[in-house]
């Protein structure tokens, strides 16, 4: 059985007292399951000590491998946080993914209503295979034509995904219709960090990135994976990749772009409908979810948009990469990361009212978030509120002004 945390008697560096509990911690231990950019971000936060094999720990990074053979063996105490809630793969597994989603849809139109029940209208049409073969087969020949992507239903880290070997997959329809610059391809990939279900309490950070083909597109060469997958493991691997441009867009970039191209107006409402599928995806698993105060989830997720500018779920990954494919990107991961640990806040510098901290801005709190500047009543009900995806990411400033300094650091 693994400890974390003896109930008594530890002495140590970091010994406790009710004392550091309430105020915060001059030394946190932690634990990490992964070699990249985490581990670079856990080895330079000021106080924290890495700890070995059986060492005692009030943090872990792990994988969900270790998750998944010692989570329900595991004693945690009060203070202890690890990166994965229990069963995560609610989300981040495509056909629960979907399930949750469609059962969600079917309940708002029962309780709500159609109108509210199509703002779920925002990932392809998919298929469990083998379990819903025989439904794929009929709406495969209800729409001649039409191009459909087999994808492996797995739990597997990023980095994983062309190792491992899977029975299941899904079947679902491919968006013929990309939306394309240089007549390229690209996705999304969004990061949405959830430090609880039990109320729903959900973070979205600023940064994120385009990932490009780096061929361009037609449906004629279905085969070329260099055209149809923007997955960096994939694009890597194409002749012409150059690893200092690598095929990415910071988001803020993409934003301009938008905007330049079709106004601040369009491009408002295409990012308020992205924010939508964040809170409907979290609020379709947040009752399937085991909700435990030592968890939180940092999920990736992966937006495609289409020619009309309608965003779609891909999928959610619940264990993004962290590996970094140029020092742009390295440097966002960091930012990031070391945002993350900010909100998670192990060293106890947070009121927990805090709306924005770092990259994060809190997008949900058991509600809406809003603005400090929005009035409610006049505003409505929107979920963009507090959200600023793409927008300008002043966090070392904002830091400076919410933070109190780590123990035994002077103020910035």
């Amino acid at each position: 059985m693994v400890c974390f945390l003896q109930t008594s008697g530890y002495k140590g560096p970091c010994d406790y007292t009710k004392t550091e509990e309430r105020e915060g911690r001059s030394c946190v231990r932690y634990k990490c399951g992964l070699i990249n950019t985490i581990l670079d971000v856990l080895r330079q936060r000021p106080g924290w000590v890495e700890v070995k094999d059986d060492g005692e720990w009030d943090f872990h990074w792990c994988d969900v491998g270790w998750l998944r053979e010692n989570f329900d063996h595991s004693y945690m105490e009060e203070h202890v946080r690890i990166n994965h809630f229990r069963n995560h793969y609610e989300l981040s597994r495509k056909n629960l993914m979907v399930k949750n989603l469609k059962r969600y849809r079917k309940n708002l139109e029962r309780e709500v209503g159609r109108v509210e029940a199509s703002k779920c209208d925002f990932f392809p049409c998919t298929f469990a295979l083998p379990s819903e073969y025989h439904l794929f087969v009929e709406e495969f020949k209800r729409s001649p034509g039409s191009t459909w992507i087999m994808k492996p239903d797995g739990t597997r880290t990023e980095e994983q995904k062309d190792a491992a070997q899977v029975e299941s997959y899904v079947a679902q329809r491919y968006i013929e219709n990309p939306y394309l610059i240089n007549g390229r391809k690209f996705d999304l990939r969004v990061y949405v960090l959830v430090t609880s279900y039990v109320p729903l309490k959900a973070w979205l950070y600023r940064d994120g990135f385009a990932r490009f083909s780096s061929t361009r597109f037609s449906l004629s060469t279905i085969d070329d994976k260099y055209m149809h997958l923007t997955n960096v493991a994939v694009q890597k691997t194409a002749p012409d990749y150059d690893p200092e441009k690598g095929c990415k867009w910071q988001i803020q970039q993409l934003r301009r772009y938008l905007t330049a191209k079709h106004g601040r107006e369009t491009v408002e409402i295409l990012f308020k409908e992205i924010d939508n599928i964040f809170v409907r995806s979290l609020q379709s698993v947040q009752k399937v979810i085991i909700n435990d105060k030592h968890c939180f989830e940092l999920y990736g997720y992966d937006i495609l948009l289409d020619q009309d500018l309608k965003p779609w779920l891909i999928e959610v990954n619940a264990s993004p990469s962290h590996t970094a494919s140029s020092q742009e990107d390295y440097e966002m991961k960091c930012r990031l990361l070391e945002d993350t640990l900010n909100v998670v806040d192990m060293e106890g510098r947070l009121t927990g009212k805090e709306k924005r901290v770092g990259g994060y801005d809190l997008m949900w709190n058991d509600g809406p978030v809003y603005r400090e500047d929005v009035n409610v009543e006049t505003f409505g009900s929107c979920f963009t509120a507090n959200t600023h995806l793409g927008c300008v990411n002043d966090r070392e400033k904002q830091l400076r002004r919410l933070l109190k300094p780590f123990p035994g650091q002077k103020k910035m």
